[in-house]
């Protein structure tokens, strides 16, 4: 396996201001410096790295500058996270843009896979329907990922109408995007992770890793989740040797928290299974 990180631990989690006023423009943003998030992964000693599609396309006309901050620490650009609202129909030919846009930044950074975290949620709640319509345009975006050299996946999310297993079939059943799980979100959610990750072994490239307090709710370094040991069994199990990303929304100590994690990680590969 290969370990990376994702970034928004160094400043956290919102959305690109101009996305206010034009929904193409929605792409997620870490208002950290990506240079100091890189440079602290890497001597952290992961090898790769995921960035939100905002952090990307702002290197646009400058893609020179954060090659060198890849080629600095040695990463390799895994991923780029983008939403995937998917439900209204009205709005799908300026999401696809702000998705096709994603895909290209991260062709033209090596990236291998498209992350989709969505299915919005309607203030009167979810319909049936809305299920049907996030699965075929997640795997619409997986034929326009594909012309791009990337492979799309699916990222279940709180807040979303995927949070609960009932849901989440309701979408894989539905569509033939790969998974990529997102273990607090769906434990949060009330899945059973570990038997999620074995369900679903062979729809899963990816696996983002993240600790979890339930009460109150809260994402932790890796080392404070008491279930993150049989969920990494869980992955185990089924042969994984891809990419595993460490994502943490936020941390006091960024670099030390990546650092734990690392450690977590290397002493569960270090101790031979039971």
């Amino acid at each position: 396996m290969k370990f990376g990180y994702q970034t928004n631990t160094w400043g956290g989690v919102v959305g690109h201001p101009a996305g206010v006023t034009s929904i193409k423009d929605l792409f997620y943003l870490t208002p950290g410096s990506d240079e100091e998030a890189l440079r602290d992964i890497a001597a952290a000693g992961f090898t790769g790295v995921e960035l939100f599609d905002g952090n990307l396309v702002a290197y646009q006309g400058r893609e020179d500058e954060f090659r060198h901050f890849l080629n600095a620490g040695n990463l390799s650009l895994i991923a780029v996270y983008s939403g995937a609202n998917f439900i209204y129909d009205d709005v799908l030919e300026d999401e696809f843009w702000r998705i096709e846009e994603a895909a290209k930044i991260g062709q033209t950074f090596g990236a291998e896979f498209l992350v989709l975290g969505g299915g919005a949620k309607r203030a009167g709640g979810p319909r049936e329907e809305d299920y049907t319509k996030l699965a075929q345009n997640l795997d619409r975006a997986a034929e326009l990922a594909q012309r791009y050299g990337l492979t799309a996946l699916y990222h279940p999310h709180l807040g979303t109408i995927v949070e609960g297993p009932e849901a989440l079939n309701k979408v894989m059943s539905q569509s033939r995007i790969g998974l990529c799980p997102d273990t607090a979100h769906l434990a949060a959610g009330g899945n059973d992770v570990p038997a999620l990750i074995r369900k679903y072994a062979s729809r899963i490239p990816y696996i983002h890793l993240k600790g979890l307090r339930r009460e109150p709710l809260n994402f932790l370094p890796l080392d404070e989740d008491p279930e993150m040991a049989a969920i990494w069994q869980a992955v185990e199990d089924i042969g994984f040797d891809g990419w595993v990303t460490v994502e943490l929304d936020a941390h006091q100590d960024p670099k030390a928290a990546a650092t734990r994690s690392l450690q977590w990680l290397q002493a569960r590969q270090a101790t031979p299974a039971d």
